[in-house]
């Protein structure tokens, strides 16, 4: 369990409760497990980590900074860059060469130093075969870590030169075991519907669910300071509707409804009925057609009807992303729906 440092109590939670080591990495088992096992044998590669948001590449790579060098070396033997800042070749020249180049002659327990480069799949072309060569020229003291949402947008030259590791979308019990310990730390109590809800909503996305708690731990404090005026309560508890107000999101009872009424009315009627809760609870319509392709995937549908209604839906979303006007599209929903029940 992680340890709150004095004078970390203003940070976002995301930074707040990153881990300090690489038994608090949820979730990427099998990567943490590798890279440790490289660690303790001396011989770690350059690594590219990739894959979506939220999932721990960061999280992941700062945790074995901390491991290899210890608290004493650890901010002197690495260099952090986000390449979408600093994506051009200079910053390759100067930067990251002037770095790679030197050693610390007072770190004797590792001869290498570390350089971290997020976001690299924002850096152009020209920075990344100027990367390639640096790499090449300066293994014997440095080792690199590329992290990257998409690793596709690489050179397959600097993908060659690095151990791939691919982090997957973080299950649903390794958020909530993350969520439990900064519930206990933040004194915060979730209903089971409103932690099914941040599951749901972080869709695999660590750092997701951590800013949505943390947004509704201050929505509570405010609920909980109109109604209880000075007096403190020891917990302050977090609702389901909480959850939907903070991120924008549909409820499932406005979706269901939603549905119903497309299921069961005739058409004006269900424009009207749709128009009215888009304008009373601040729904868009791409968040309505979302929530309904959920809905129904729990239902029993022959594979053609499914795929027609998705195929459709599809265009309707393309439609809205080209500008399209919101009432004839959200009339196009209605007939989607209709038409295939």
């Amino acid at each position: 369990m992680s340890v709150v440092k004095k004078g970390n109590e203003n940070l976002p939670w995301i930074e707040k409760y990153r881990p300090e080591n690489l038994d608090e990495v949820y979730g990427q088992s099998n990567v943490v497990t590798t890279v440790r096992r490289f660690m303790q044998e001396g011989r770690l590669p350059h690594m590219l980590f990739y894959g979506p948001p939220g999932t721990g590449k960061t999280s992941t790579v700062i945790a074995l900074a901390k491991e290899i060098y210890g608290p004493k070396y650890y901010k002197n033997m690495i260099l952090e860059l986000n390449a979408s800042d600093d994506r051009g070749i200079d910053v390759v020249r100067n930067q990251i060469k002037d770095f790679a180049s030197t050693r610390q002659i007072f770190s004797k327990q590792q001869q290498f130093k570390l350089i971290i480069l997020d976001e690299a799949d924002a850096m152009t072309n020209a920075a990344q075969n100027a990367l390639r060569r640096v790499i090449e020229k300066y293994t014997k003291n440095t080792r690199f870590c590329i992290l990257a949402n998409y690793a596709h947008k690489l050179t397959p030259a600097l993908l060659s030169r690095c151990t791939r590791f691919r982090f997957q979308p973080l299950p649903q019990s390794a958020i909530a075991t993350r969520l439990e310990t900064v519930l206990i730390k933040e004194h915060l109590s979730l209903t089971d519907r409103a932690k099914t809800a941040i599951l749901k909503i972080s869709n695999g996305d660590m750092r997701k669910a951590l800013n949505v708690l943390q947004a509704c731990s201050s929505i509570a404090s405010f609920h909980e300071d109109q109604s209880n005026g000075d007096q403190v309560t020891s917990s302050k508890e977090i609702t389901e509707d909480m959850i939907y107000d903070c991120v924008g999101a549909p409820k499932p009872a406005h979706l269901e409804y939603c549905l119903n009424s497309i299921l069961n009315d005739d058409r004006i009627t269900s424009f009207y009925t749709i128009e009215k809760l888009k304008r009373e609870s601040g729904l868009a319509l791409l968040d309505l057609i979302n929530g309904i392709v959920e809905i129904l995937d729990d239902h029993e549908l022959s594979e053609s009807t499914r795929s027609s209604i998705l195929i459709k839906l599809s265009e309707i979303e393309y439609a809205m992303s080209k500008g399209g006007n919101d009432k004839i599209q959200t009339s196009a929903m209605i007939g989607v729906i209709k038409s295939s029940f």
